[in-house]
């Protein structure tokens, strides 16, 4: 149960491999079915998984670390940085890479590599090309082509997305579309019941997280009536520890256990058991990351 479709491990433990095993034991223990840990730099995927490998090994319990092991799957992507942006043919090379060395049959996660991302476009942080005072082309256009050139290769490795979208929903649409692939989770959801519809209709899942536990009150009708819109088969639920941490631990850095109050919440909102949204969820999962 409490499947978490996304959360920084890595930055989470903060290179605490002693605080990782903590956290993947509980996870363990509260039979956790699926977890994916996600990238946002094209050469992190390697020290990802040697981390998590380190923080596996230091759980003695075998029944614990076995079902710790299962849970865990990774993804591979470029979060939209001005760097990387600027330098995105050579972290395109980078990320693919570090791609077939993990997925090498002699590798420790070798067939656990389960999305590409996560990548978007994010115009809260980086100029959007609308403003004149932040005008800036040559950026607007290099983000695009940094995202479309990840869901080319998710298209290539037959891949989920994981996309982010910050303040850009036509621009987003208008990349999904060039691309033409549509599969995956617009993660962290952001966006109204409007721009729901036109992710829903190309086929994508929405993953909603701990942000929703504190919705302004003049906003919270519409984040009900969404949450209740998303029908029972494109609906996922994650962390994005250490950040959105849900509600009673607002203001507190997130870990993947706090996910519970994220279900708690969106479970009485769609009016069913907290059970039944774990079973929704898992089969989501299951579907989408073939797990």
């Amino acid at each position: 149960m409490y499947s978490d479709t996304h959360f920084h491990f890595h930055h989470l433990t903060d290179g605490s491999t002693e605080q990782g095993a903590s956290i993947l034991e509980e996870m363990a223990q509260n039979r956790t079915a699926f977890a994916m840990d996600i990238g946002t730099r094209a050469d992190d995927l390697a020290d990802r998984q040697e981390h998590f490998a380190e923080s596996l090994d230091l759980i003695e319990d075998s029944v614990l670390k076995g079902r710790a092991e299962k849970m865990i799957y990774f993804t591979a992507g470029i979060w939209p940085d001005q760097d990387s942006i600027q330098d995105r043919l050579d972290c395109m090379e980078t990320l693919e890479e570090q791609i077939e060395d993990a997925t090498d049959d002699g590798e420790r996660f070798a067939k656990k590599l389960a999305a590409i991302g996560e990548c978007g476009l994010d115009h809260h942080w980086n100029p959007d090309g609308r403003n004149e005072e932040d005008f800036d082309r040559d950026m607007f256009e290099g983000e695009r082509e940094l995202f479309i050139m990840q869901i080319n290769l998710a298209k290539k490795l037959q891949l989920p997305v994981v996309i982010h979208s910050r303040d850009a929903f036509e621009d987003t649409i208008s990349c999904i579309d060039e691309a033409g692939y549509h599969k995956g989770i617009i993660h962290c959801y952001s966006y109204g019941e409007d721009e729901v519809k036109e992710f829903l209709d190309r086929g994508w899942h929405i993953a909603f997280g701990g942000a929703v536990t504190y919705t302004k009150k003049n906003k919270l009708y519409e984040m009900e009536n969404l949450l209740r819109y998303v029908p029972d088969d494109r609906i996922l639920l994650e962390t994005d520890a250490p950040y959105l941490t849900p509600v009673p631990f607002r203001g507190q850095p997130n870990t993947p256990l706090f996910i519970k109050y994220t279900y708690d919440f969106i479970a009485t909102k769609r009016n069913i058991t907290v059970d039944k949204l774990c079973k929704i969820v898992d089969e989501n999962c299951k579907k989408l990351f073939k797990f």
